[in-house]
């Protein structure tokens, strides 16, 4: 029976990725250290982090299983075609406005943060950007595939094993919440909101060209 695991590279590429995640302040640790600086106690800063974590793993998980249910109806090079599009009107979108998703003020519960957590990253397409790795690795799959055995396209287009379905968001999150976590603990308890203010860098229009270079890269790849 052939081997339907995916190679190591996305798996390490996801979780690069999930850091790149935790890195703009949209998508949570902001959120977290001013969290901390109302309530004016650093364990509301770690009270934040878990609500946080588990909203940006459902936008990742829904945005790999709608693409697992498109990948039944489309072949692999149509996939990349749809995935590639959506990037890029996403990012192209980024670049005219920019996307405030409020919900409330600081005193949410944690099933509220993780809400605002899930509906941020699936406003700035933090699933889709997932999308294309899973594809490149279905790409691998297929090829190791056709030299065993006769099959269909690999299920949705998206993943070599259903497992990965689920893995995927695991492994990403992890690399968000462990940057996230730095972030908002280094922000929180030694540079200040402050000096953030001075030495700030627009991480939206690079998370923009981000969403769009992926869309590129998906339609072309």
């Amino acid at each position: 029976m052939p081997d339907t695991s995916l190679p190591p590279l996305p798996w390490i590429s996801l979780l690069v990725l999930g850091a790149v995640h935790g890195i703009n302040p949209a998508m949570g640790w902001l959120f977290a250290v001013g969290r901390g600086l109302h309530e004016r106690d650093g364990r509301a800063v770690w009270r934040a982090l878990g609500p946080l974590a588990v909203g940006h793993a459902i936008a990742i998980g829904v945005a790999v299983l709608l693409a697992v249910a498109f990948g039944q109806m489309l072949p692999l090079r149509e996939m990349r075609w749809f995935v590639g599009g959506s990037l890029l009107l996403v990012g192209v979108d980024s670049l005219r406005r920019h996307r405030h998703v409020t919900y409330g003020g600081m005193n949410k519960s944690a099933r509220e943060l993780a809400t605002w957590s899930f509906l941020v990253a699936s406003a700035h397409g933090a699933g889709l950007m997932v999308l294309p790795f899973m594809l490149g690795a279905t790409t691998s799959v297929s090829v190791t595939h056709q030299h065993h055995v006769e099959v269909p396209m690999v299920t949705a287009g998206v993943v070599g094993a259903s497992a990965a379905a689920f893995a995927a968001p695991a492994i990403h999150t992890i690399g968000y919440l462990m940057m996230t976590t730095l972030l908002a603990v280094v922000v929180y308890e030694k540079i200040g909101l402050r000096m953030l203010r001075r030495a700030w860098i627009n991480l939206h229009v690079i998370w923009a060209v981000a969403l769009i270079a992926a869309g590129a890269v998906s339609i072309l790849g």
